[in-house]
């Protein structure tokens, strides 16, 4: 048997860099161009540039599809600058991969060897097998549910405002829910105040919601739902999804009524379905969304704690949404809870977990956890922001989630730069950290040290 070099890399895990180093040139390139169309005169409503990096701080927002934002967006910019960042957020949300392999389908050109492998990656698939058939229900599905969501609100704003107004409100923001973006463009009617002014919508709300919902779930997900429709039949990993995705909407959803029912400044002044339907739709949009339908800067602290906690946890892989991600968070509380009754193996649905794959999920939280700890004391080194506000900014950045507490407009320009970073990080850094896990070869153990015993605990 031939041995390997020294410092060789094997070739599959050699193709997962490669892979990778793709989406993350990809991402940052779109980034770039975005953050050039931003800064032409013309993107602004005044005529003015903006200046390059307030342009990269919304073109990396936007196609990180996190909804930060140093400005209204309809204030500040014009129709050709609503429209890059409406493209941004598209090819974001849906991953440069969709959009590019939507032009290959056009011009019907066969897809080879090394498009497949980063079809799957950005995916978050572990093989090539059924990629093309996977994306093609992607491109398809996320176009009809846009759609749905478009002529749903369109006909909805078509009730109170001008017709054109309604079609461009109703695409707008399909788009943006659908990708978990969070930026809109109400700002004619109450500028910076994402959807307050529709706090007593439930139509609208609830719609946002349902498309907030499908596009967090994972397209792996919609495919197993699309194809096996009975729940005996689903994988385990769909299982978890949509377990882990109802208990966070409705845990999240009921924390948010008793935390903030009674407190003016959020839901307190409201009718009772009022705050219901909000309750409901800020347990939602905290996973990642980024719109707000109540003031996030006025809610209590343990109702920001709340939605940090749910920030940070998203959505699912392979989906528009950011965050450690559901199945990655629920690995960890059943290994937590088989840890705390004395057992090894970690088990779902009668299935073993590998114990690569609970390591796994482990290093993905706690570099989470320790990025947002950092920005956190960063931002409140550096920006006049308390405590409170600046982890609230740190986790929705690293998140890609996108709500405030008012403090965006407030950050210094480092401050700004680590937002930056961390909004590509939470949507790129992630991503392709996970799929390094799953598609790398594991590192060989040329030689193990002794074994000792320490005091824990």
């Amino acid at each position: 048997m031939r041995k390997k070099a020294a410092g060789q890399i094997p070739r599959q895990h050699s193709r997962a860099i490669n892979t990778t180093k793709t989406i993350a040139l990809a991402f940052a390139g779109i980034i770039l161009l975005g953050t050039l169309l931003l800064a032409l005169p013309i993107a602004s409503r005044d005529g003015h540039s903006c200046g390059f990096l307030p342009a990269l701080f919304i073109a990396t927002s936007a196609t990180c599809v996190t909804g930060l934002s140093l400005f209204d967006t309809w204030t500040q910019w014009s129709g050709f600058g609503q429209t890059v960042i409406l493209c941004l957020i598209e090819i974001g949300g849906l991953g440069f991969m969709s959009v590019a392999s939507l032009v290959v389908f056009l011009l019907r050109r066969k897809v080879g060897l090394k498009q497949r492998m980063v079809m799957a990656q950005a995916l978050s698939l572990t093989d090539i097998h059924g990629v093309v058939r996977l994306q093609k229900l992607v491109l398809l599905g996320s176009i009809s549910i846009q759609g749905v969501g478009a002529l749903i609100l369109t006909l909805r704003f078509a009730q109170s405002y001008e017709f054109w107004t309604a079609l461009k409100w109703g695409v707008f923001h399909s788009v943006s829910a659908f990708c978990n973006a969070g930026f809109d463009i109400f700002g004619s009617i109450s500028p910076g105040g994402s959807l307050i002014a529709f706090c007593s919508d439930p139509v609208l709300l609830m719609t946002l919601s349902v498309l907030i919902v499908i596009g967090g779930l994972g397209f792996f997900v919609w495919q197993e739902i699309i194809t096996q429709h009975r729940w005996g039949k689903f994988s385990v990993y769909t299982k978890l999804v949509l377990l882990m995705t109802g208990g966070l909407i409705l845990g999240g959803w009921i924390l948010v009524c008793l935390l903030e029912w009674n407190n003016p400044g959020t839901l307190g002044n409201m009718s009772i379905a009022d705050k219901l339907v909000n309750g409901l739709f800020q347990s939602v949009t905290t996973r990642t969304a980024g719109f707000a339908s109540i003031d996030q800067a006025a809610l209590t602290d343990a109702g920001k704690a709340v939605s940090m906690v749910l920030m940070l946890i998203g959505g699912s892989s392979g989906s528009t949404a950011g965050g450690v991600k559901t199945v990655t968070m629920m690995v960890l509380l059943l290994f937590l809870t088989a840890r705390s009754r004395g057992k090894s193996a970690v088990c779902a649905f009668k299935r073993t977990i590998p114990g690569s794959q609970v390591m796994d999920a482990m290093t993905i939280c706690t570099i989470m956890m320790g990025l947002a700890v950092f920005g956190t004391i960063f931002i409140t080194a550096t920006s006049p922001m308390n405590f409170a506000d600046a982890a609230f900014e740190s986790v929705s950045a690293l998140a890609t989630v996108g709500l405030s507490a008012g403090g965006t407009a407030c950050l210094s320009i480092p401050s700004q730069i680590l937002i930056i970073i961390y909004m590509y990080f939470g949507r790129v850094g992630v991503l392709t950290i996970s799929l390094g896990f799953l598609m790398g070869d594991r590192a060989e153990e040329r030689f193990e040290y002794a074994k000792t015993n320490l005091l824990i605990g």
